[in-house]
């Protein structure tokens, strides 16, 4: 991550690849032509500032976002984990374990009275159940505190993006 920021420093954004980040963002599925068209750049300008702005690690990925709930997963529980000790290989072996469950969306190293804070999916109170079974039993875990949402009130996948 940090090697990611470093690298971003170094890169400089103007208005046309800020238009062209915030297009992608809404629709990664443009083709070049019509990316083109939106931002009023020729198609060979418009390639060549993605593809730098891939190379740069500005672009990460492009990524195709699902309907959680129309695909079974109708809640979302923040979970807080506290583990036993913070010594690095307790952390180590935990970031290990966790990833393996494919529910955890997130999963944050934090400060303050959690070690971790994670986003779950989960279908019903059953699966939830299962989960946090997983969850207690992965290495290093003393407490685990959910926080089950209500209602989504926002959920962007859209970064804003300055010029720099």
């Amino acid at each position: 991550m940090v090697k990611n920021m470093q690298k971003a420093s170094k890169v400089r954004i103007d208005e046309l690849d800020q238009a062209i980040l915030a297009a992608l963002q809404v629709d990664a599925r443009l083709s070049n032509v019509e990316l083109s068209r939106k931002v009023g750049l020729s198609e060979s300008a418009c390639l060549r500032r993605v593809k730098a702005l891939e190379e740069s690690g500005i672009v990460e990925k492009s990524v195709l976002l699902l309907n959680q709930g129309l695909l079974g997963y109708s809640g979302t529980v923040f979970v807080r984990v506290t583990l036993t000790e913070q010594r690095q290989e307790t952390l180590q072996r935990f970031e290990q374990a966790i990833i393996a469950i494919e529910q955890v969306m997130e999963c944050y190293l934090m400060s303050g009275d959690a070690d971790y804070m994670l986003r779950v999916i989960f279908k019903d109170n059953e699966d939830y159940k299962k989960i946090h079974l997983k969850l207690t039993s992965l290495p290093g875990v003393q407490r685990v505190h959910s926080s089950f949402t209500l209602n989504t009130i926002i959920h962007k996948t859209e970064i804003p993006v300055p010029v720099i």
